[in-house]
């Protein structure tokens, strides 16, 4: 399959952040406009599958987990401060923490993995799967279980073969629709009414994501940083804006 074509990396982490902005403009400014959060559901598997592909595509794991740590700290003040309204909300962590604790599971199977026994590998893959479970309720981190999980379905699935396409597509669905569920919307169509699961919007992020090709695109070392920094500035832009809309 010809690399040049689909979207690059670059595309992704740009609509990523586009989407991710959309969602919290909803929860701190424009709640009327539903419309941003539906959206916003694409953002977190996009995330969830580049933090996959960052992993796999560094030269330097340290220097990659190191930089997430940083991040995570860096942010989590202004993430509490959207989410709690106080620089100190120990009830819920950034999504950087999320992701940290799905790679130190991903680490723990690659180690099994390096043992070269099968079993081992299996026993491992299901205890990720557990303690991706038990800790994302535990540690309160963003999406909660189904947030570390989802990271592990895009490393579990990671291939471009068919039945990658469909684990991801069937997991997904589980985390999102049965696990996360959420707020319905009732559509009418053709005559018909149907209920739609606002967090069942998520499965749109695997469209972009199945056009990925591996190209990496725009790389300057400026813009990864700016996608570092994005997170933890636009929460704090986003949190000064309400502070100053509700006097």
């Amino acid at each position: 399959m010809d690399s040049k074509k689909g979207i690059s990396s670059f595309g992704l982490h740009v609509l990523a952040m586009a989407l991710m902005l959309c969602d919290h403009l909803w929860a701190m400014l424009l709640p009327a406009q539903e419309w941003l959060t539906c959206i916003g559901r694409i953002a977190f598997p996009i995330f969830a599958f580049m933090i996959v592909e960052g992993l796999n595509h560094t030269h330097d794991r340290k220097q990659y987990l190191k930089r997430l740590l940083i991040f995570a700290l860096i942010s989590e003040i202004p993430f509490d401060l959207m989410y709690g309204s106080t620089p100190f909300y120990p009830y819920h962590q950034n999504v950087i923490w999320t992701f940290l604790l799905a790679i130190a599971l991903i680490l723990m199977i690659e180690k099994a993995k390096s043992a070269g026994k099968r079993w081992l590998t299996v026993a491992a893959c299901a205890g990720a799967v557990l303690l991706g479970t038990v800790l994302g309720v535990v540690t309160m981190v963003d999406y909660f279980a189904p947030g570390v999980l989802t990271v592990l379905v895009f490393y579990f699935f990671r291939q471009r073969t068919w039945w990658c396409v469909l684990g991801q597509l069937v997991c997904l669905y589980y985390l999102n629709v049965e696990v996360l569920g959420g707020y319905y919307y009732e559509i009418e169509l053709f005559g018909h009414s149907f209920e739609l699961i606002q967090q069942s919007l998520a499965l749109l992020a695997l469209i972009p994501i199945w056009l990925y090709r591996g190209r990496q695109g725009y790389h300057k070392k400026w813009f990864q940083y700016f996608c570092y920094a994005f997170y933890p500035v636009h929460m704090l832009i986003l949190y000064a804006a309400y502070r100053v809309a509700v006097g």
